[in-house]
């Protein structure tokens, strides 16, 4: 089996007057870049990349970079590609748009390789402790004059709603308002789901050291999970302040990349929480190494998830195969127990891309159980929101 051609598709959705924001940007649509690499047996893996910025540079890595170095060779061999292809632009692609082109690869050879063996990837990462993960729910983003006006009764009555849906945790975003608006924020969240709910924040590094502690310690007081991303990821030195500032466990790592840029992360006494998006940091391949770097440091790892049904597939099959943190005879969710990331912001490329969509019920997703991935694209869906990657004439 060899590869035969490799292909890049641009997803974009639309989405108007249901845009949200966070600390950092407005959300005007839902886009993904998707990855087939097809075999000349038949197979065909998808994989998913370009996350956070443009998604035409991580395109352009697939496909005048990684691509013409991929024709031809054994799909099988994907941690040797890995290599390969780090190997040849480290000198300028340690992080950014290259490691993220080669997540979608590394993603969608594993996705090969699953099918190839007739396997689920989470048997062929080890085997799978569980079939169905524990999901929190990622909402109270900014809305429309919300993020302005400090609607408390529209972020309350969203977060009751995810509650009354079936889900124990919720994460919910701050750092766009003064710091004092969005601790009311916070408490009308946590009198809406009541005191025994899970609470988990998120910042998205919109704070300085120095404000990010006073935060920490205010979050003590309402119970929260943890805070995410509090300081910029490049600030080392405030990650280790915030940590030593609250109880509260500070987690980040969605901007890191590969195992490199998580040693200096987890070595460095920075998280409780590490968070690798495997669409970002590296695929499978580096995911595995990330997370034993992170057990050995007594590290938790839970995936940053976002994008398509396709980012949401592998990270529940990289879940599916971690193991409790630490073993008990009892795995509870986020005390020992794995939980998934499933945004609510509306994402049809989520929710339709696939043929058979990852639905969430009493809680859980449960993990695909067909070979490979698990899922097949609807080609109706990806010829309305994709566009094949052509680079443009000069």
């Amino acid at each position: 089996m060899k590869i035969d051609k490799i292909q890049t598709f641009i997803a974009r959705v639309p989405l108007g007057q249901q845009q949200f924001y966070s600390s950092q940007c407005a959300f005007p649509e839902r886009k993904s870049l998707l990855v087939s690499v097809e075999t000349d047996s038949g197979i065909t893996g998808w994989g998913e990349g370009g996350q956070y910025g443009p998604a035409e540079p991580v395109a352009s890595c697939v496909e005048q970079v990684f691509a013409p170095r991929l024709k031809d060779r054994d799909p099988i061999e994907r941690e040797v590609i890995w290599h390969e292809l780090y190997s040849a632009t480290r000198d300028f692609g340690q992080k950014g748009a290259y490691i993220e082109a080669m997540s979608a690869l590394d993603i969608a050879l594993w996705d090969i390789a699953g099918q190839a063996l007739g396997e689920p990837v989470g048997r062929l990462l080890g085997g799978c402790f569980r079939s169905s993960i524990p999901a929190y729910a990622t909402g109270c983003y900014y809305r429309g004059r919300e993020y302005l006006d400090g609607n408390l009764k529209e972020v309350a009555a969203e977060a009751h709603s995810y509650r009354e849906g079936g889900f124990r945790m919720l994460k919910m975003k701050i750092g766009l308002l003064e710091v004092a608006r969005d601790l009311e924020r916070v408490a009308a969240v946590r009198e809406a789901v009541g005191p025994d709910y899970a609470l988990l924040v998120d910042a998205n590094h919109a704070y300085n050291a120095a404000t990010a502690c006073r935060v920490a310690r205010s979050l003590e007081r309402y119970g929260v999970r943890w805070f995410e991303e509090p300081v910029p990821p490049e600030d080392r030195d405030g990650y280790r302040a915030v940590r030593r500032a609250a109880a509260v466990p500070v987690a980040g790592g969605e901007c890191e990349y590969t195992r490199y840029g998580f040693r200096e992360l987890i070595a460095g006494g920075c998280v409780d929480i590490a968070q690798p998006d495997l669409c970002v940091a590296g695929g499978f391949s580096e995911w595995l190494k990330i997370a034993a770097l992170a057990q050995s440091f007594g590290v938790w790892v839970i995936p940053h998830v976002w994008g398509s049904g396709v980012a949401l597939a592998a990270a529940l099959h990289a879940l599916a195969a971690l193991p409790p943190f630490p073993h008990t005879a009892n795995p509870i969710p986020l005390q020992n127990e794995p939980v998934i990331e499933f945004d609510r912001n509306p994402n049809p490329l989520r929710d339709q891309l696939l043929e058979e969509p990852i639905a969430i019920a009493s809680g859980r997703i449960g993990v695909p159980q067909a070979p490979g991935l698990g899922i097949r694209i609807n080609p109706s869906v990806l010829r309305q929101y994709a566009t094949p990657y052509q680079v443009a004439a000069c």
